[in-house]
């Protein structure tokens, strides 16, 4: 992971002084990464004690089950915004603390150093154990569970449900997104001494993007996941309908914070990831909507991705996925008909393919609904980003599926306004230029293997 970091900051700047320009001519960096995916490290020496465990890991669902019959459990969201499940890092740490022995440890002998992506990024920007800046932003800190979503601070009700000693364990200071002191600086490389001025979480960055700063504006991104936020103001808004209350971003110290709405679906990109390398449907994601034009519609084939159980607005975590038969509603021409159907000798794989990117766009539409409910209001506009809105068949479903709740726009305005945001291709991972330089205290690690199936290393 932090390999990778400086992969990126070395073939940037070659690029960069290709132009002509220099090195001073960068005045400051900002960081965003995933947010839910914890890491636990050796505080005195860098080292990571475990494999990082990702927001998709499902090994925490027996544990989800546990913790919702503690007392307390119905209070949790009232607090932080978010529910119980797989998804946030809390449950993530209460699992490592529990099942892994180095990690068990350190904490007892309070060498250990809990963070996410974000925080072991800045920590080894900053030098790891040798300057020991240890850090967060309010976005990422919303999404351990740790956080009161009022105070922007840890919550020892919250640390304590989890059974979390903050005595043995090293916490990540929670920042504003914008900080011209508190993320410190790089301290090698090409950009060595640059300070590093913001942090966000991938989709509060997202919104961020999108410029959604004023309340009712929202942002989708259809990555591996599908991530719909919605800005609500400055005050953060528990939802009753099955929606995360979270932070979507506080840009200075001396600012409110704004708070957002969120409704996150656990398979979207990955669903054609799982058509490519499971399945071999295509070598290259970005055939998914070829094979999808080559059938008019699904042919009733409902395809519930649910691979790492159903996140919102259901938040079922022991859901599985499957392909079913169902009489629903399917985009024909420019019209909807309905089909009753399921798979059969008939079906093809651009039916399974096209099913793929609709169950991403019939989730959004469930999450839409929700947040409809939640605040009385219709979405009026609705900015897009990730691979899969690269997709003109994902982007129409997506359109038709939304129809009852996107009434104040034209069609062909909306799907201008779809194409006028999409972002650059979705790619499938490719053999990019190797890392020349890596931190001392960073050890290079082998290769993922299939064991390491929903995890990624640290280093």
């Amino acid at each position: 992971m932090v390999e990778s970091v400086f992969v990126c900051m070395e073939e940037a700047m070659k690029s960069f002084l290709a132009m002509g320009r220099s090195a001073s001519d960068i005045e400051a960096v900002g960081i965003t990464s995933q947010r839910e995916t914890a890491l636990v490290w050796d505080w005195e020496t860098g080292e990571p004690l475990h494999n990082a465990i990702t927001w998709t890991d499902t090994r925490t669902a027996n544990l989800v089950r546990e913790l919702k019959n503690k007392k307390g459990a119905d209070d949790l969201v009232n607090i932080c915004g978010l529910p119980l499940s797989t998804y946030p890092s809390s449950v993530t740490l209460r699992w490592m603390l529990d099942h892994l022995p180095d990690v068990r440890s350190a904490y007892d002998e309070g060498r250990a150093a809990f963070g996410t992506v974000d925080s072991w990024l800045i920590y080894n920007l900053n030098g790891g154990p040798q300057n020991k800046r240890l850090v967060t932003d309010v976005t990422n800190a919303s999404r351990t569970m740790f956080m009161n979503l009022e105070t922007l601070q840890y919550d020892d009700r919250l640390l304590d449900f989890f059974g979390i000693d903050r005595n043995k364990i090293r916490l990540p200071e929670i920042l504003p997104s914008a900080d011209r002191e508190g993320f410190g600086e790089i301290y090698e490389g090409p950009l060595a001494g640059c300070p590093i001025t913001s942090c966000l979480g991938d989709q509060a960055s997202a919104l961020v993007g999108h410029c959604a700063f004023t309340p009712g504006s929202a942002k989708n991104t259809y990555g591996t996941g599908c991530f719909l936020l919605y800005n609500v103001g400055d005050k953060p808004v528990i939802s009753k309908h099955g929606l995360l209350g979270t932070v979507g971003f506080q840009l200075g110290r001396d600012r409110k914070p704004v708070y957002a709405l969120e409704g996150s679906v656990a398979v979207a990109g990955s669903g054609v990831s799982f058509l490519m390398n499971n399945l071999g449907f295509f070598r290259d994601s970005r055939k998914v909507s070829d094979l999808a034009a080559t059938v008019p519609n699904s042919g009733g084939c409902v395809f519930v991705t649910a691979f790492s159980g159903l996140f919102a607005p259901y938040w079922i975590d022991d859901a599985k996925g499957t392909i079913c038969k169902s009489s629903f509603p399917v985009l024909t021409g420019a019209m909807l008909t309905t089909y009753s159907g399921g798979i059969t000798q008939h079906t093809q794989r651009g039916h399974i393919a096209r099913a793929t990117m609709e169950a991403a766009c019939f989730q959004t539409k469930a999450i839409l609904d929700a947040m409809e409910k939640d605040s009385g209001k219709k979405l009026t506009e609705l900015a897009v980003d990730g691979g899969m809105s690269n997709s003109d068949i994902c982007m129409q479903v997506c359109l038709w599926s939304q129809l009852s709740t996107i009434q104040s726009l034209p069609v062909t305005n909306t799907l201008a306004f779809f194409r006028r945001h999409k972002p650059i291709s979705f790619r499938s991972p490719s053999n990019g230029p190797q890392c020349t330089k890596r931190p001392p205290w960073v050890r290079p690690s082998p290769p993922p293997s299939p064991s390491t199936c929903g995890r990624i290393s640290p280093t």
